[in-house]
């Protein structure tokens, strides 16, 4: 897991050869003018999806993993919480993954939350189990998928 500004992100394009074309496309756009929706930039590859989530609090948030996605998570209307856990630690260690959306959700709260602020980004690797969208009036933002 990775917890910066988006001043930065740059700086972690050498971690995926597709990150590039994402900062390239954050650059020429207003994320805080797009509608909810999804925007593929490389089909099956670099999906941006802007969301509205609705009032979420640490006990309906579910710890989540991705076996092929990196998630790249950007509050745009305010403070969104997130919950980490290490992947190998989120119980039951045997939960049922979904291929087709590449998800699998873990009970329990996380070991630890971070608060996240509009300007601010999270990047969740396949290892990383979050809980995401913890707020409580809602979140407008961007959670970009990225082949990992």
């Amino acid at each position: 897991m990775i917890v910066d500004r988006l001043e930065n992100l740059e700086k972690y394009a050498v971690l995926n050869s597709l990150f590039p074309k994402f900062i390239e496309f954050l650059a020429k756009t207003d994320l805080n003018t797009l509608e909810p929706g999804k925007i593929v930039l490389v089909p099956d590859e670099l999906i941006v999806n802007i969301a509205q989530a609705g009032p979420k609090t640490k006990e309906e948030a579910k710890l989540e993993t991705h076996n092929v996605f990196i998630d790249i998570q950007i509050p745009l209307s305010g403070e969104e919480v997130m919950g980490y856990t290490p992947g190998k630690d989120c119980l039951p260690a045997d939960a049922p993954y979904d291929k087709d959306k590449d998800i699998t959700f873990f009970e329990g709260l996380a070991d630890t939350y971070l608060t996240i602020k509009p300007g601010m980004f999270a990047i969740f690797f396949p290892q990383d189990g979050h809980a995401p969208a913890i707020s409580p009036a809602g979140v407008k933002k961007v959670i970009v998928k990225v082949k990992s």
